[in-house]
């Protein structure tokens, strides 16, 4: 299209004054306010400029058009006046499932953000004498009595405090600059590792202002070396769970008891940056490997760094859990203000904590999903299958096979949950149209695909969303 018929089709654009003059423009004004609807104008009338521009039009595509502007306005409108963050059924098998927000929020955690949220509260307003009190409060007690239990081996856990920053990277931040600025850290090359979104463990470490001092090689490093990286620069012995890869073959890694023990002898403070971390036994649930925060507490470990949103169950937190006296040193740590978290993430961490206190794990969904057993899930794979009927539409077929779910959010990498899976397959569809069409519900359906097949996995699904997937599957005909 020449530039002439360009400059001519360009000139055949109403104004933005134009379009809002007209009598269904005006009732849009009227409901939705004239700002968000001029913004809404003026970005069709751009994407019809770029149209234009790109050669797509010719007059009558044009004319076209513009006798669609009102209603193209109205959908940009709608589309922009909506929410982006959106609720979605995690169809995945992926428990912590980082890209889908990880851990889901206990009902009582949702109830306690409500009210905190819808009024005010005493976060930092101490009741009993009238004056300012510490937010860290609500929910150190809590830690105090579930990292102090003596019903395991008779042994207990005294002296630690625990406060809450914005996230465990948050967490690593402020222990090492509050612990080890100016000084050295020595820890393994084999635990420098990479988390999501390539963020560098070593890199998160580097902004402490404190100096890495890397000890042995990537798979294997021993107690010696650690020994002899001590000198007087050395501020903190470091430990770095590998929660998100595993290293096998030829390799050798010091045990925790060796690292305390040295920490002990030298006098040096040892840090464990658990990345997930766990209050619940694993074990009971078939996954071995996974320390919990109370398991290093207990053999000594000074300081541990942990996540709230992922095995813990609760909200987006970093936790620092140790020693008092080294924690109290972090409370007074200018850094800490800058990291804290708000009223609303105190909320659901404490509810989230009294579900543990009361040993009602159920009421975590995390750790809900983490029980369920296969069978159970067969149950409710096998009814959605038989709701959608025998003939499941004329070209969809689904068939129930055995599967795995994993824990996910770099936690337990080698960790598998046997489970039953709804496996999808369509005659005229890809398997990644079907995942489109799925994705297009409302709300969302996320799945995964393996060998050309849809894999559904009711673990990460709520009950109370079986009847939406049910209608969704049905629905692909």
């Amino acid at each position: 299209m020449s530039a002439v018929n360009k400059s001519a089709l360009f000139q055949k654009l109403p104004s933005t004054d134009e379009v809002l003059r007209r009598p269904e423009m005006q009732a849009l004004t009227q409901r939705e306010g004239h700002a968000a609807v001029a913004e809404s104008i003026r970005a069709v009338l751009a994407r019809l400029r770029q149209e234009i521009a790109w050669g797509e039009f010719d007059e009558k595509a044009l004319t076209l058009a513009v006798g669609g502007l009102s209603a193209a306005v109205e959908r940009e409108l709608r589309q922009s006046l909506s929410y982006s963050l959106l609720p979605l059924i995690n169809a995945t098998g992926v428990i912590l499932h980082t890209n889908l927000g990880r851990a889901p929020l206990a009902a009582a955690a949702l109830e306690r953000v409500q009210a905190t949220a819808g009024a005010y509260s005493n976060l930092e307003f101490d009741l009993a004498t009238g004056e300012r009190g510490k937010r860290d409060v609500h929910v150190d007690r809590l830690f105090r009595k579930l990292l102090a239990d003596e019903s395991v081996e008779g042994h207990s856990v005294d002296g630690v405090s625990t406060i809450v920053v914005n996230n465990n990277a948050a967490a690593v931040l402020l222990a090492l600059n509050s612990l080890a600025e100016g000084g050295e850290v020595i820890v393994s090359r084999g635990e420098l590792v990479e988390i999501g979104g390539s963020f560098r463990i070593p890199d998160v470490m580097s902004k402490s202002n404190a100096t890495l001092r890397e000890v042995g090689t990537t798979n294997r490093t021993r107690i010696d070396d650690y020994e002899r990286a001590i000198n007087e620069r050395t501020r903190l012995l470091l430990r770095v769970h590998r929660s998100n890869f595993e290293i096998s073959g030829f390799t050798a890694q010091p045990g925790l008891e060796e690292l305390v023990a040295l920490a002990l002898r030298r006098n040096l403070p040892l840090m464990e940056d658990l990345g997930s971390g766990a209050l619940f036994d694993l074990r009971s649930v078939g996954i071995n490997g996974e320390p919990g925060v109370l398991d290093s507490l207990r053999l000594g470990v000074d300081i541990v760094t942990y996540s709230g949103d992922k095995l813990l169950g609760g909200p987006q937190a970093g936790l620092i859990s140790g020693r008092a006296d080294l924690v109290a040193r972090m409370r007074s740590n200018s850094l800490f203000r800058a990291l804290r978290v708000d009223k609303l993430t105190y909320a659901a961490l404490e509810a989230t904590l009294l579900a543990y206190v009361k040993r009602d794990h159920d009421a975590v969904p995390v750790l809900r999903m983490m029980r369920v057993s296969k069978d159970e899930i067969g149950r409710r794979a096998e009814e959605i299958v038989s709701a959608i009927g025998p003939d499941q539409g004329k070209h969809l077929k689904l068939e129930l096979v055995d599967g795995e779910s994993v824990i996910g959010g770099g936690a337990a990498p080698s960790a598998v949950l046997p489970t039953r899976l709804i496996a999808l397959t369509h005659g005229e569809l890809s398997a990644d149209e079907l995942c489109a069409r799925l994705r297009a519900n409302v709300p969302g359906i996320i799945a995964r695909v393996e060998e050309g097949r849809v894999l559904l996995d009711l673990r990460t699904v709520f009950p109370e969303q079986d009847a939406n997937l049910t209608a969704a599957l049905a629905s692909l005909g």
